[in-house]
């Protein structure tokens, strides 16, 4: 099975660990994923002004780049790029006057109509090869690991793109019970990170991301699960500043979803590169023996 993948800017950079395991695990399930010619940045952020159609040529662009290549789906791994993906899908599906603006103003571009669908692996990985198969792809279940998933605000907001309700969603859950992990409920799976917020007013941001972290470890969670490069960024790689200003606070290893799905279908570690996790997260895995001694 071929589809349509685009990976983002992040995900060639500092998300590699995020990107590398996600090609590799869908690989081992059979699916390819194919990479968009001359794909763009999506711009991160959907605007929130009605009339910034500007904004909105990035992420068409990358949706008439799926449709050239003859695909009728594109498979997101970043929250972000998904949400605005969806949402300027849908908007080009349901608002004719604009969608007429925005292919009249990229005349040199195929006009477009919403044809492609923008799925995220995750509601792909249900939807299309199913919680069952990947249990039984699974070689190394990863038993004992208490995994408390995140899902932010862009996997699970607005209702109109979701792909799970943001109360009570359980895509994340079926992900984990089916790598054979222990899922773990906390109040603050589907709260924001802060966002950009940890660059524009860190102390909040600190503040705001300090009460994941707590309320993961309140419900002895060993480890956070996410999707989102940003997320990971304020949750992971800035818990030095978290811990420093909270001091109640323990480490809290970071993983992409994609990472413990690969150690799970049994590839290489390597393809994980959890050289770029928070040093926790590493610590983890080797004192559970999930990596069985595997030169990372």
């Amino acid at each position: 099975m071929k589809i349509a993948y685009y990976p983002g800017c992040t995900l060639k950079s500092k998300a590699r660990n995020l990107e590398e395991s996600a090609i590799a695990s869908m690989a081992e399930l059979g699916v390819e994923l194919v990479e968009l010619e001359r794909w763009n940045c999506c711009g991160a952020v959907y605007s929130l002004a009605d009339d910034d159609l500007i904004h909105i040529l990035a992420p068409v662009r990358d949706l008439i780049r799926a449709k050239d290549m003859g695909f009728d789906k594109v498979l997101t791994l970043c929250s972000m790029c998904y949400n605005t993906l969806a949402r300027a899908n849908l908007l080009m599906r349901n608002d004719e006057v604009k969608r007429k603006t925005i292919n009249d103003f990229m005349e040199e571009e195929t006009d477009y109509a919403g044809e492609v669908e923008v799925v995220h692996m995750l509601d792909f990985l249900r939807d299309e090869i199913g919680w069952d198969k990947v249990r039984s792809a699974v070689i190394n279940p990863l038993n004992g690991l208490r995994l408390a998933p995140y899902y932010g605000c862009n996997l699970t907001r607005p209702k109109e793109i979701t792909i799970d309700p943001a109360v009570n969603p359980v895509v994340f859950k079926d992900f984990v019970e089916a790598i054979g992990a222990e899922f773990v409920e906390f109040a603050a799976a589907s709260e924001c990170c802060s966002s950009y917020q940890m660059i524009a007013n860190p102390e909040a941001a600190v503040e705001a991301a300090s009460q994941i972290i707590a309320a993961a470890e309140e419900q002895d969670a060993e480890a956070l699960i996410m999707s989102c490069p940003l997320c990971e960024y304020n949750l992971g790689r800035r818990q030095g500043d978290i811990i420093k200003a909270y001091g109640e606070l323990k480490p809290l290893p970071t993983f992409y979803f994609t990472q413990l799905m690969a150690l799970a279908l049994g590839l290489d570690p390597k393809v994980c590169r959890f050289q770029l996790n928070p040093p926790s997260s590493l610590e983890l895995l080797e004192m559970k023996g999930i990596l069985a001694g595997a030169e990372v």
